[in-house]
Parts: structure tokens; sequence; C-alpha cells
């Protein structure tokens, strides 16, 4: 569908919602919806307003400020993730991000907060931008660290693989999320997100070949580091395992809100408003309304009583020597 007719459509679909609507700049919208708007043009105004002085408490871009000051001809200056202005992503990211990067601080933190947020609310749709803020997006938004981007990448990666490369040449281990393409032997998936990410880095390295031959130095040197007191204190060498169990059995259940289930939890660092990482679940399994929650939440409900069901229907057949009928296999 065109994009202007897409954008028709929504616009109609919200105006004719039965639910109670609220005139907003000439448009009439859900109440949810307008609330939601207002949501992020006030949290908007906070992040850029307490982006200055940088380090004071309470204060909006901790984890933004280490993309912005970095020196890209020196990028790993501190390069040590527990340091407040660390920076342990690839080359490739600062490149890509250098034209904002000239702004003075205080206007790229209200470049960057906007396209958090526009990222977000791909995420959760217009009826759950609320939804998104409370379960983490509004921490991940104020910090301005990078895991909303992460969603959106695992998002749209089932459609268009390359996206994977924007995880590998930053947060690297939720890339185990690419598992799901070599369990289901979708391999032509799978060699164009590797191939993607070979192709930017080699374009990235011919700009910088000093700081690509830094960069695994520098994850080598932060291998085995935990986070902060704003991470939960589970190590990646537990967490790793559950994802890759995670993933691979969604792959072979087809249930594709697994991954970034699993990518979030092999975070190298879990950090609180890397929780956000699971607002991917809501586009991957069509949840686009408080209605389309509670459908999946019932749809749970079911699932969970029927194997319930029949794990105690096994049960009972296993205890009764009279009962000769087979046990179902599924």
């Amino acid at each position: 569908m065109p994009t202007a007719l897409r954008a028709n459509a929504e616009e109609k679909d919200l105006s004719a919602s039965s639910e109670r609507t609220v005139s907003l700049a000439g448009r009439n919208l859900p109440v949810g919806v307008a609330l939601g708007v207002l949501a992020l043009v006030a949290a908007w105004i906070g992040i850029v307003y307490f982006a200055v002085p940088w380090g004071r408490l309470a204060g909006s871009g901790m984890d933004a400020y280490c993309y912005w000051v970095p020196d890209l001809a020196n990028p790993y200056l501190h390069s040590n993730w527990n340091d407040q202005i660390a920076y342990p992503y690839s080359p490739a990211f600062l490149q890509i991000l250098q034209p904002i990067r000239y702004l003075p601080w205080q206007a790229f933190m209200g470049v960057w907060a906007a396209i958090l947020m526009a990222a977000m609310v791909y995420l959760t749709g217009p009826r759950l931008i609320l939804l998104g803020l409370a379960f983490f997006g509004l921490m991940e938004i104020w910090g301005g660290n990078i895991e909303l981007l992460v969603a959106v990448a695992i998002v749209v990666g089932f459609r268009w693989p390359a996206a994977w490369s924007f995880v590998l040449l930053t947060k690297i281990t939720p890339g185990v999320g690419l598992l799901w393409f070599a369990v289901r032997r979708e391999w032509r998936s799978l060699a164009i997100a590797l191939g993607a990410t070979a192709a930017m880095i080699a374009v990235s390295a011919a700009l910088q070949p000093d700081a690509w031959q830094r960069w695994p130095q520098v994850l080598l040197s932060n291998v085995g580091k935990n986070g902060t007191w704003a991470a939960v204190p589970v190590p990646l060498a537990v967490r790793l395992p559950l994802a890759v169990l995670l993933i691979v059995w969604g792959a072979r259940t087809n249930r594709r809100w697994v991954v970034p289930v699993g990518a979030m939890l092999a975070l190298p660092a879990l950090w609180y408003g890397g929780l956000s990482i699971m607002l991917a679940t809501l586009p991957l399994m069509g949840a686009r309304s408080i209605d389309d929650l509670r459908r999946i939440a019932r749809d749970a409900r079911t699932q969970v009583e029927a194997a319930i069901d029949r794990l105690a229907g096994r049960r009972t057949r296993k205890a009764d020597p009279l009962d000769t009928r087979p046990t179902e296999i599924r």
C-alpha cells in the first residue's frame, strides 16, 4: 500500500473508532492516543531540559552522551563500559551518527530522543504509547541507550534481514536471534544478514582502519564485566544459554515474538532499560490495542489450560493399569 494511502487509512481507523475521542490539532483521536501524544511531547521537553548540565542527579542522556562525546579519530579513549562516558560499540555506529554529532549537546539530545520515541511508537502503535512509556520505554528514552532501536531492527529483520547488522555492530550478543534463520534453514535470510554486516564493516574499516583494529581489543577487555546497580544482577553466562534455548524453541514452533525476548536475555549487561526490547513482541503478536492484548491473554490462558488438561490426562492414564488406550503423541 502506498505511504499516502496507508497514512489515510490509519487516520480513518483512528477517527472511526468506537473509543471515546478528543479533538487534537484538528483531528478526532481516541483519548488513549491523545494522552500518549501529549505524554511524548511532555517527555521530550523534560528530556531536553534536563540534558544540561550533563551528569546531574536525574539528568537525561546519561547513555546518549557516550555517543556524542567521543572523538571519531580516537573513539575508544574511554571504552570500559562501566565508565560514565564509555563507548564500546563499533566505529560504524559513530560514523552513522556523525551528522547529528556535529550539533551542540542539548540539540543532539533533542534529535536523539525524537528518534528513540519514533522507534517506540513504531513498536507500540498509537494506541499503546502509554503502555510503551510505562514498560521501561520512558526510562530507555530518558537515558538515551539504543535498545529500542535494537527492538526495531529485530522486528524489521524478519522482512529485511540486513537490519540485523545494526545489532551485530553494536550490542553483538543479541545477534543470537539469527538462530531463528539457522534453525528454520532460511539460509538466504541468514546470508543477507551476515553479508550486509560484512559490507558495512568493509566500508567503515576503509574509512577508519585503526579504530577497527582496536575494537576487538575493546571487546575482549570488557568480557566478563557485569553491569552497575542499574542492571539486572544475572550474568550473561547464565542468560545466554537460556536465550539460545528460547529462540530455538520459538523457531521450531513458529513463534516470532520469542526472538526479542531471547535477544533481551542475551544483552551483554541487562540494564533495566534494556527490558524495553520486549516491546518488539507487540507488533510480532499483532497487538496494536488494548483489545488485542486482551485477546492474546485469553488465547494464552486457553493454551495453558489445554496443556495442563493434556498433562493431567496422561498422568491419569499412566496411573490406571486397566487403561489400555494409546497415549496421544503430539
